[in-house]
C-alpha cells in the first residue's frame, strides 16, 4: 500500500505562486509515475502534470492549461514530488491531488493511477 500526503495549498492572489508537495511512503520513484490532478467544484478531475524516471533523465508531461506556468519535480532522497505553480489564475482554483501510477509510462487520465492522496485546496483570488 502506497500512502501519499499532499501539502502546500492555500489562498493566493492572481499572479502569485505556490508550491505543492507530495510525500510518499517509500522509495517508489524508480518504478512509478507521479502525477498531479485537480478538481474544481462541478467539474471532472483534470490532469495537471506527471513525471517518470528513465535511465537518461526525468520524463515530464503537462496539461495544456498549465504549460509554461507549472513545473513538476522530485527529490528522491526525500521521497517527495513537488508542483511549483507560478502566474496563478482564478481558474486554477481547485483541490489538487497527488497520485502514483505503478508504471513508468506517463498517463494523463485519472483511472490509470493506482493510489491517491487526500488532496489540498488551492484558491486563487482575482
Amino acid at each position: 500500500q502506497v500512502q501519499l500526503v499532499e501539502s502546500g495549498g492555500g489562498l493566493v492572489q492572481a499572479g502569485g505562486s505556490l508550491r505543492l508537495s507530495c510525500a510518499t511512503s517509500g522509495p517508489i520513484f524508480a518504478t512509478s509515475t507521479m502525477g498531479w490532478f485537480r478538481q474544481a467544484p462541478g467539474k471532472e478531475r483534470e490532469f495537471v502534470a506527471a513525471v517518470s524516471w528513465t535511465w537518461n533523465g526525468d520524463n515530464t508531461e503537462y496539461g495544456d492549461s498549465v504549460k509554461g506556468r507549472f513545473t513538476i519535480s522530485r527529490d528522491s532522497a526525500k521521497n517527495t514530488v513537488y508542483l511549483q505553480m507560478n502566474s496563478l489564475k482564478p481558474e486554477d482554483t481547485a483541490v489538487y491531488y497527488c497520485a502514483v501510477r505503478l508504471n513508468i509510462n506517463i498517463a494523463t487520465t485519472s483511472d490509470e493511477y493506482d493510489y491517491w492522496g487526500q488532496g489540498t485546496q488551492v484558491t486563487v483570488s482575482s
